[in-house]
């Protein structure tokens, strides 16, 4: 089963602070089934790393390149890990 696993982490950047895309992205996570974390940076921008599905996970990445309603999202770098065995999702 971890053979089907896909890992991407995403580093959001915009206005993406103060306006709840780390809980958003944990409530949808979660929904989802997808392992991982997402939290905040100095820099203004929102890092995430999301394990799972392939589906699930690609799900997760486009969510993060539109964000919840009040976020202004300019640009999304995607980068693709390999799996870690990731159990649970979290906001650092």
């Amino acid at each position: 089963m971890t053979g089907d696993r896909v890992r991407r982490r995403v580093v959001v950047h915009g206005n993406v602070q103060g306006v709840f895309f780390r809980d958003s992205t944990r409530r949808r996570a979660e929904q989802r089934g997808v392992a991982g974390w997402v939290a905040n940076r100095s820099d203004g921008s929102v890092e995430a790393v999301f394990e799972g599905e392939p589906d699930d996970v690609r799900s997760m990445v486009e969510f993060c390149r539109s964000g919840p309603g009040h976020a202004d999202v300019r640009e999304v770098e995607e980068t693709e890990e390999e799996p870690e065995g990731l159990d649970g999702f979290s906001v650092r």
